[in-house]
């Protein structure tokens, strides 16, 4: 049985002052029946990990390099993100690739170090509006899957989040059946890939998840949870969602 997982990206957004949310959040759902995620940015992990120490609330990384280190100014490495206690990392967001060019085989690279420094990857696949207008959607999905995962995903190290480029931070989402149909292909290249694993392995939805449609998006096949964005800042939303999923 697949737990479902409701993870949020808080992006470029939070300081000090917005460890509020989080202690909110722990007060109305300390022990929810779905398992939950923050990724803060990398200034409040260490603190969020503080606080969430022997709590139901898992901390992760928004990227990660592919080197355990060295000179990279300004990136961060995923022994680092361990150290500080991160337990998963976002790899291959649809931001990271458009704002810093990342390619399949950066983020290939970046999974294997994180699965080295015994994290989970969160890895993103998703089409634009262009490559869904010309019906390839699914070839840009199962080629992104093809080149971005190595070999030896688990139940246990990798989380795969779908989420299609044109719907995130729009408002616009896909139809339930656009995301089935995507879902459920993840699923079956999952399961040819990495076999009984691959049944195991969660699939998030992303892209404009909200209180309001959290409800029907819950409901479809192999949609084991969702990577929120905007709405996982604040603790009343994002905890709208985990009631949500809870009761999918």
């Amino acid at each position: 049985m697949r737990r479902k997982l409701a993870a949020g990206n808080w992006k470029m957004n939070g300081t000090t002052a917005s460890l509020v949310e989080i202690e909110k959040l722990l007060e109305t759902h300390p022990d929810p029946a779905c398992e939950m995620l923050i990724c803060p940015p990398a200034t409040l992990i260490a603190q969020v990990a503080w606080r969430c120490r022997a709590k139901h609330l898992k901390i992760g990384g928004q990227d990660c390099h592919w080197n355990t280190s060295g000179a990279h100014t300004g990136d961060i490495s995923a022994p680092m993100l361990a150290d500080a206690g991160a337990t998963y990392v976002i790899l291959g967001h649809s931001e990271r690739r458009t704002d810093h060019g990342e390619t399949d085989a950066m983020v290939l690279a970046k999974t294997e170090a994180v699965w080295a420094a015994g994290l989970v990857a969160v890895v993103c696949v998703g089409e634009t509006e262009r490559q869904r207008d010309l019906g390839a959607t699914l070839p840009v999905i199962g080629g992104q899957l093809d080149t971005s995962l190595p070999a030896g995903g688990t139940a246990d190290t990798l989380v795969v989040a779908y989420e299609p480029v044109w719907a995130i931070g729009t408002g616009r989402t896909p139809t339930l059946a656009e995301i089935a149909e995507v879902h459920d292909y993840i699923r079956a290249t999952l399961v040819a890939r990495f076999g009984d694993e691959g049944t195991g392995v969660r699939i998030l939805y992303g892209g404009s998840v909200k209180p309001s449609n959290a409800v029907e998006i819950f409901a479809v096949s192999n949609v084991d949870g969702a990577l929120v964005g905007g709405a996982s800042l604040k603790a009343t939303d994002f905890g709208a969602i985990i009631d949500a999923l809870s009761a999918a």
